[in-house]
């Protein structure tokens, strides 16, 4: 009986221990091959007779990806120019006369400029919110500085509570500024610690895990 356990526990461990190393590999993996596949479909632009797999007489993973960089990188050269800068002008204010189009533009424009400028403030800060109820603590992302609401008698922040193990659905949150706790984290660890279900903690935390183990 005793063997049989031993045997048991011995194969859980080694099982556990494989599916460690393989788990991570696959997970990378899947994303990379998602992101490369999304990005290689940049080639449809390109009328059919010039896409590369006519003269090349088939299809080469990763050309889309090279392609697709180099047209972002084309285009920001371009616009960042006085000719290309007005041309841009030019071709968004002719999306904003479309009804159902400049909705989803404008926004999406917003969302974009706010996570990518160096002075954005989306995305910069972790804090700690009493959700989804007083006593509870949800891990958030400010999106946005403290705003004066006609709607809210005190000053409030947006906060957005990512759902774990998939940070990318989730709350938007208007939270008053007494209620959120900034966290010393940055808003990698905190992707981390959302994704793996709070397993990995940042190294903050773990140090004063430590720490007050050692004074109990």
């Amino acid at each position: 009986m005793r063997l049989s356990t031993g045997v048991a526990k011995s194969l859980r461990r080694y099982f556990i221990a494989g599916l460690l190393v393989w788990a991570p590999i696959y997970i990378t993996y899947f994303v990379v091959h998602f992101i490369v596949n999304l990005l290689d479909g940049g080639l449809a632009l390109l009328p059919e007779h010039y896409q590369p797999q006519q003269f090349l007489g088939r299809e080469i993973p990763g050309l889309g990806v090279i392609f697709t960089i180099a047209i972002i990188f084309l285009t920001g050269m371009m616009v960042t120019n006085f000719i290309g800068h007005r041309l841009l002008g030019f071709w968004e204010k002719a999306l904003s006369r479309i009804p159902l189009i400049r909705s989803i533009h404008s926004a999406t424009k917003q969302v974009v400029n706010s996570l990518l400028q160096p002075n954005g403030k989306a995305f910069r800060k972790v804090v700690l919110i009493p959700y989804p109820h007083p006593g509870s603590w949800s891990l958030g992302f400010v999106t946005s500085n403290s705003l004066n609401t006609p709607w809210t008698p005190e000053d409030v922040i947006n906060v957005f509570v990512p759902t774990s193990p998939n940070p990318t659905s989730g709350f938007l949150l208007f939270v008053p500024v007494r209620d959120t706790i900034e966290l010393d984290i940055s808003v990698e660890e905190a992707l981390r610690m959302v994704i793996s279900i709070g397993v990995v903690l940042p190294d903050v935390m773990k140090k004063f895990i430590v720490e007050h183990e050692n004074i109990s």
